[in-house]
């Protein structure tokens, strides 16, 4: 495969990673092992593929049945009520039409994210408050936090991703009710459990019925990503039956097709089979986790998908190790610059098996480190310096939403000062039950975050609990309720944004990552960092790979 046709392929996909299709045309027909496309690997099984092989001209020969008898067959499977269930086309079918009927004006989502959450309430001139995620909290959801965001700026519709996309962070039930519970006033509520079906981390952790009983309430699962079975398109929402009901009246009669209809008719003749698949991705997590927390200056986060979220060392860029990594070992990896919130230091390596693993980490460790073309990576002893960007998308996310575009223009003004060189922290190793005060934080502050002016260190037991979004500057007032705003919020336009024009007192997609850029990004000052975990947040997780997660 020429680095040319590599490179023409990314450039051509702004928002996503090539299809294998297009990887295989540019090759020798096969497609590289793929560590990009988050799909369980041992599911369907090698005699479920034979199977379906074997009825391969009748399946795509004929219609099959209408989507009403095939939802019906699934939510037999599933236990739950037809009335109460959707089924789309993929996920991003659902998606389209929650935005179309369901999101009035704005929209929150935490970020880094799914880029569908951010890009399609834009493409429909909707407003985007993009909630950004701390690296220097390993990428953790702070609710509540979250809820005063959306609160000062009059949101009216919220989005959760649980695990989230791409870095796998994790929310337990109880806090995703309470949540709800806070935010019942929202026109809408969205709970993405597209990854959930990897999660370990509890026993019962979806929140489907309570969005049953809920007026406000969608929860979204995916069905390709946890059958491995990406390229059928199938997945579902639950939601009260006016909610669930207003979704299908739009949906086509034959949404579905052929083979959707035949792997869900099957399902329940392999529902040990599909088990097993769940428990090795999870041994698989932790093996994988293990193996790349090994290598010099790669930070592991936690995760809860089936996949995990690394750092690249010091100096490394994502674009350059994943277009190598392909050219030179055949090996595809999710470089996440493209995503907003994140920047090309971030790759998303999707879990699969020991034998693969092995030669994943063999390619790293060449690209990386080796010297056949000249290492990705300085020696760490030159002083290079080198700051990821997350902090400033996090500044420029932060002074755009519901702000107007003079303080993005403010934002844009700031001069960057020297940014020291960090080295990087190892992955993180399992938390003592009662950690000592004199503990730091497991995750190391965002290097961009070493150009802030520094804060006399408190221990992490005297932290406050609540800390400001990053557009404050000052801590809020401890006493408000959960999910309610501080006093005298500052006000936010009301009625809805034209259609067709772009977000209100925001920027587009395309404006974002364009002022985000290596080039966009040199007049932009970093934001400090806003805290370090809370306790329960991933300084307790045990591992990077979440295994063993208390429910």
């Amino acid at each position: 495969m020429a680095d040319s046709n590599v490179t023409s392929l990314f450039r051509s996909t702004a928002a996503h990673s090539p299809s294998m299709a297009a990887l295989a045309r540019e090759s020798d027909g096969t497609g590289p092992v793929d560590f990009c496309i988050p799909c369980n690997p041992y599911f369907p099984t090698p005699a479920m593929f034979d199977e379906m092989a074997a009825r391969l001209r009748e399946i795509i020969t004929y219609y099959p049945s209408s989507a009403d008898t095939i939802t019906a067959e699934l939510c037999d499977l599933l236990q739950l009520p037809p009335q109460c269930v959707a089924m789309g086309n993929g996920s991003t079918e659902l998606i389209t039409w929650i935005d179309h009927l369901m999101v009035r004006e704005s929209l929150a989502i935490p970020v880094p994210t799914f880029g569908r959450w951010t890009d399609q309430p834009m493409e429909t001139g909707k407003r985007v408050d993009m909630f950004p995620l701390q690296e220097s909290s390993g990428f953790a959801l702070d609710l509540a936090q979250y809820a005063e965001f959306i609160r000062k700026r009059n949101t009216k519709v919220a989005v959760v991703c649980n695990p989230n996309n791409p870095d796998g962070g994790f929310l337990h039930k109880q806090a995703l009710v309470q949540f709800m519970d806070a935010m019942a006033d929202l026109d809408l509520i969205v709970i993405d459990e597209s990854f959930l079906e990897f999660a370990d981390a509890e026993v019962e952790p979806s929140v489907v019925q309570e969005a049953m009983i809920r007026p406000n309430v969608i929860v979204l699962r995916s069905l390709g990503k946890n059958f491995g079975l990406h390229g059928i398109r199938f997945g579902y929402l639950v939601a009260n039956p006016a909610l669930a009901g207003r979704i299908r009246s739009m949906l086509p009669k034959w949404n579905l097709n052929a083979f959707a209809e035949h792997v869900v008719f099957i399902l329940k003749e392999h529902g040990a089979e599909y088990a097993q698949s769940l428990q090795q991705v999870r041994r698989d997590r932790l093996d994988m986790a293990s193996h790349l927390s090994a290598l010099p200056g790669l930070t592991v986060y936690p995760s809860q998908g089936n996949f995990l979220f690394v750092r690249l060392p010091v100096g490394a860029e994502g674009t350059v190790v994943r277009d190598r990594m392909l050219t030179e070992h055949r090996i595809l990896v999710r470089e996440c610059g493209n995503k907003i919130g994140s920047s090309s230091r971030f790759l998303r390596l999707v879990v699969r098996p020991q034998v693969d693993v092995r030669r994943l980490v063999s390619g790293l460790e060449q690209v990386l480190y080796g010297t056949r073309r000249g290492a990705a990576v300085p020696e760490l002893s030159t002083g290079t310096s080198y700051s990821s960007g997350t902090a400033a998308v996090d500044r420029l996310v932060g002074a755009t939403n519901g702000a107007g575009m003079q303080i993005a223009a403010a934002a844009m003004q700031m001069q960057p000062e020297p940014v020291p060189m960090q080295a990087p922290m190892p992955v993180p190793m399992p938390a003592q039950p009662q950690p000592q005060p004199q503990q730091l934080p497991q995750f190391q502050p965002m290097v961009a975050a070493a150009q802030a002016p520094q804060m006399p260190m408190q221990p992490v037991a005297q932290m406050p609990q609540q800390m400001a979004p990053v557009a404050q500057q000052q801590p809020q007032p401890q006493q408000q309720p959960y999910g309610m705003p501080s006093p005298a919020p500052a006000p936010v336009p009301q009625g809805p944004t034209p259609t067709g024009m772009p977000a209100r007192n925001g920027l587009t997609a395309a404006q974002v990552r364009g002022a985000t850029s290596p080039n966009g990004m040199q007049n932009l000052a970093p934001a400090p960092a806003t805290g370090w975990p809370s306790p329960g947040a991933p300084q307790n997780w045990p591992n990077a790979a979440g295994m063993g997660q208390a429910g």
